[in-house]
């Protein structure tokens, strides 16, 4: 009898695998198992959430080497060849509960700018569409009549960069003169005057997370000559200069941790304190230009307490504390991660309030790394290049996943959907391209546009994408 239950256990033994669950950190979800080679996503979705005592079942994707698995255990062991002898690490990463539907058709275009349309970008709840022009307007769209709704007429110079204060109250605009306006988007007048103190053309702009400070106030700039300036936008002024790079700073991101990050023409990026403009740290390893900086943070610090439901808020107290809800949800444990584009061709991803060391190089472009950007979800890291390519990489580790070709020039930005399983580009070959995360392939190709797209972006409530170029027409695109 006792010889027959141990052949039992051994058989069982024998169609099980030896399997350790771990987060995309790294940290191990209990001790290893014995799982039963007929089991498959469905059922690992199942454990992890029994193992984890979620209350409400959430989706989860598992991977083994950064590879999705799609079948049952027995299935990829014979298909990999894997020995059955080794712990298998399967890595798990909770998925969006909503999903988004692709944008598949452009649903208007709307001609009123009379030169290129060099940016477009959605309010963080995703009700309002500002899009910045070579004519020297900011111009604010109605998104249910997709008509023109605001003029916003100011600068002498073309608008080079736009951004949303993330509590929806504020725009600001910035110019290749170098002055800074802020706009109220109820009206689409200026709220004071402009904003001087640049010396050269501005490159970048980021506000200072609500999650820190509600309502919004701050924000930063980055410019041509050299510096990074904060304003106040109820003093009306510049409170701190960011002096120390000795070229252009190209880009500039508020952190979740209230630290700025600045990447400049002089290879480096620095950090700095926020209350009297302290460098903190210098990220040294670019050989040329960096062009983009994105954090792993970004979507929520982009959307500061809005998300896809559309839920609006009564009070900046409660905005602070669903943003801080957020922010910490998205960011678990793990430190903020930042990655860094060149002009060298490369990437490095860094978690600086680790180390001042890349935690990872990432190679692979032929070309200048134009845009970098993390998914909402943190899991991924996308790269735009003039290679002509997109590139997907691991959000946490920064290995190289895929690359997604097809378009036929260089690639010029790229913006995520709300729920990380899509990815949008848009290009000088005049296209803009959906791609699809989970199988690497392109989901939908969306011509329409007569000459470069130099600007697009995917509303965070998923329902519309906007894209602007040198035909001076902004079109909007639904599902």
């Amino acid at each position: 009898m006792e010889m027959e239950c141990a052949i039992e256990q051994q058989r069982e033994v024998n169609n099980s695998v030896m399997c350790q669950l771990s987060d995309p950190e790294g940290t191990t979800l209990g001790p290893p198992l014995y799982l039963p080679q007929n089991a498959g996503p469905k059922e690992l979705t199942q454990m992890v959430n029994k193992l984890l005592n979620n209350e409400e079942k959430y989706p989860y994707a598992f991977y083994v080497s950064d590879q999705e698995l799609v079948v049952d255990l027995g299935s990829y062991l014979t298909k990999k060849k894997v020995s059955v002898e080794k712990v298998l690490t399967i890595v798990y990463q909770p998925q969006a509960v909503f999903r988004i539907r692709p944008v598949t058709r452009c649903s208007a275009t709307i001609a009123g700018h009379t030169e290129a349309v060099l940016s477009v970008s959605f309010s963080p709840d995703g009700r309002q569409l500002a899009s910045g022009s070579g004519d020297t307007t900011v111009r604010l769209w109605d998104l249910n009549t997709q008509t023109p709704l605001f003029t916003c007429k100011g600068h002498k110079n073309w608008v080079l960069c736009i951004a949303w204060s993330p509590d929806g109250e504020y725009l600001v605009s910035g110019s290749k003169a170098g002055e800074l306006q802020c706009w109220d988007p109820k009206t689409g007048k200026p709220s004071g005057n402009p904003l001087n103190g640049h010396k050269k053309w501005i490159t970048g702009i980021s506000w200072e997370p609500v999650h820190l400070n509600a309502p919004c106030r701050r924000f930063v700039s980055a410019s041509k000559d050299g510096d990074a300036r904060i304003w106040d936008v109820t003093l009306k002024k510049c409170v701190i200069c960011l002096t120390g790079h000795t070229l252009a700073v190209t880009c500039v991101k508020w952190g979740g941790d209230g630290v700025i990050y600045t990447g400049s023409q002089d290879c480096t990026i620095k950090v700095w304190e926020t209350s009297q403009g302290k460098l903190i740290r210098e990220l040294k390893g670019h050989g040329h230009w960096v062009n983009s900086l994105a954090l792993s943070t970004e979507y929520v610090l982009r959307t500061g307490a809005f998300d896809h439901t559309g839920k609006q808020f009564s009070s900046p107290e409660e905005m602070k504390k669903v943003a801080l809800e957020r922010y910490n949800k998205m960011k678990g444990n793990a430190p903020e991660r930042l990655v860094s584009g060149s002009d060298d061709f490369t990437m490095f991803l860094w978690e600086p309030a680790v180390s001042k060391h890349p935690k990872t190089r990432m190679t692979g472009h032929q070309q200048l790394v134009n845009h970098v950007y993390f998914s909402p979800d943190g899991q991924w890291i996308a790269s735009a290049s003039f290679d002509k390519s997109v590139k997907l990489w691991n959000g946490t580790s920064g290995n190289f996943v895929a690359a997604f070709r097809g378009h036929v020039g260089p690639v010029y930005q790229i913006s995520w959907s709300a729920d990380s399983r899509l990815l949008l580009s848009g290009s000088k070959d005049s296209t803009l391209k959906v791609w699809d995360i989970r199988n690497k392939k392109l989901k939908q190709d969306l011509p329409g546009h007569a000459d470069e797209v130099f600007s697009v972006d995917w509303s965070p409530d998923g329902e519309k994408v906007a894209s602007g170029g040198r035909d001076r027409v902004l079109k909007l695109w639904m599902g």
